[in-house]
């Protein structure tokens, strides 16, 4: 195996838009992310609505809705 090709894993911290904060190992020091695990529906049971961008007006602009 080759010396010095690959790149540092380290400890790093993972933060959620709610708050809820991660700790794991990664390539990357600080990791952001929109939806988790303790926010995500799926996990959480109640419906969200999620509009990153506003897609759903582009959406109803293109198609006259």
């Amino acid at each position: 195996m080759k010396e010095d090709i690959h790149p540092k894993y380290q400890k790093t911290t993972i933060t959620c838009v709610c708050g809820e904060t991660m700790e794991t190992g990664s390539t990357k020091e600080n990791i952001k992310v929109d939806i988790c695990s303790r926010c995500h529906p799926f996990f959480t049971g109640k419906q969200k609505f999620v509009d990153t961008g506003g897609r759903v007006e582009r959406f109803k602009r293109k198609y006259g809705r």
